[in-house]
């Protein structure tokens, strides 16, 4: 009798959609790790990204140059992208692949400055020499077009996945993640100077995802939720001061503004356009509380919405704030500040109408003659009342003070 063993095999599949920033790369960097750990037959990572920073970008590759186990990226789904940062991880893979449909290029590096500061041109240059240098190192290492790669830093040219395939960028084009475990069966890839020929035909393949965790530390690296957090942030910090006591619109608030700081820490964040934001909500406050009529409100927007567009410090659309954003935020705050804090401050201002306080400075008639005591008649009702002077009876009175029951009262002045 003989005994047959079988010995299923396993590849990872992950999956990274977003901007190349600290959160990704600790993601796709210990998804590499884990791969080698468990020594899994290839590790299949799915890419859709605008770019992002260049140490979160040099993590990675450094993790996918290292490898003993075969990375696959994998430009996907139809309509994906592979700009920026993202092409230096797709090259340095062990086998490139796209889906049709999708493009990729465009590396040039682009300055991000935190604080507002100006990068000179000769600090551009060496960056940009750095980058070619970087991106034409990764293509000789895994056979691909080098003189393209250079091109994509230089000039920022973009392909499409057919122009990428015919140029050498990528090895092949399919239409799934099932299409391109069968394709790459058998094919023969260099680990460290040691070839490993792939089976990956049927075999298992284990999703490994992004933890909640993970997923919601990267969409705070959003500059858009970033943006709206520093406003909610605000919001909640007035509210409680307005309001002492009410305890949750502070707590909300001050939550709000430590994620947004912490967003704030990996973007190119300009200081001036800080303070003019923090301006502008102090021009609003002001206007709630001495109404201009114009002038601070003006102010206030003008203000928040330049200090709005000033905020992220870079030419890179993805970093930028949305102008409909801007403008929605700018529009939203001017019109709390207006409207509903300026009632709520002049509903403060406003006399009491009713309780004790509400009595003083009302005017009545005295009933009967008042010397220490006697009775008045105000509002349609009467009242003990006192006075520290006499008054006749009929006398126009005003209340200066409530004592439980018992009014005091002056004469009414001429």
């Amino acid at each position: 009798m003989s005994i047959i063993l079988l010995f299923s095999v396993t590849v990872y599949l992950g999956h990274f959609n977003g901007i190349v920033g600290p959160v990704s790369s600790r993601y796709l960097v210990n998804l590499i790790e884990r791969a080698n750990r468990e020594n899994v037959e290839a590790l299949v990572i799915t890419i859709d990204t605008p770019g992002g920073f260049d140490q979160a970008m040099r993590d990675i590759v450094k993790a996918e140059l290292n490898s003993k186990v075969p990375i696959v990226v994998y430009v996907y789904p139809d309509g994906a992208r592979d700009a920026s940062a993202g092409v230096f991880i797709t090259l340095a893979a062990h086998i490139a692949a796209m889906c049709p449909g999708t493009n990729i290029g465009a590396a040039h590096p682009v300055a991000v400055s935190p604080g507002g500061e100006k990068v000179d041109e000769t600090m551009k240059e060496k960056m940009e020499n750095d980058a070619a240098a970087y991106l034409k190192a990764i293509a000789k290492k895994r056979g691909r077009n080098v003189k393209w790669a250079e091109d994509a830093v230089r000039k920022s040219v973009s392909i499409t996945a057919d122009e990428a395939l015919r140029l050498g960028v990528i090895d092949l084009i399919v239409g799934d993640v099932e299409e391109l475990l069968n394709k790459i069966d058998g094919w023969e890839v260099d680990i460290n100077g040691e070839k490993k020929t792939l089976k990956t035909k049927d075999a298992d393949v284990v999703e490994i995802p992004m933890s909640f965790r993970e997923i919601f530390l990267s969409r705070l690296a959003n500059p858009n939720i970033a943006y709206i957090l520093l406003i909610i942030g605000f919001y909640g910090l007035i509210f409680e001061i307005t309001h002492p006591g009410a305890i949750v619109p502070g707590a909300i608030g001050a939550l709000s503004l430590i994620l947004a700081f912490f967003s704030f820490q990996t973007l190119p964040i300009n200081y001036a356009g800080l303070a003019l934001i923090i301006l502008g909500i102090v021009m609003f406050i002001l206007e709630a509380l001495t109404p201009t009529y114009g002038p601070l409100t003006i102010g206030g927007i003008v203000s928040m919405f330049m200090g709005s567009m000033m905020l992220i410090n870079t030419d890179v659309s993805f970093l930028k704030i949305s102008l409909p954003v801007i403008i929605a935020a700018v529009a939203t705050t001017a019109a709390f500040f207006v409207f509903a804090l300026g009632m709520a401050f002049r509903a403060m201002r406003r006399k009491p109408t009713t309780g004790d306080k509400g009595m003083i400075g009302l005017e009545g008639t005295a009933t009967t003659n008042i010397e220490k005591t006697g009775k008045v008649f105000i509002r349609g009702e009467y009242w003990n009342a006192y006075s520290d002077e006499k008054i006749e009876k009929g006398s126009e009175v005003v209340v200066v003070d409530v004592k439980g029951l018992k009014l005091k009262v002056k004469r009414k002045e001429e």
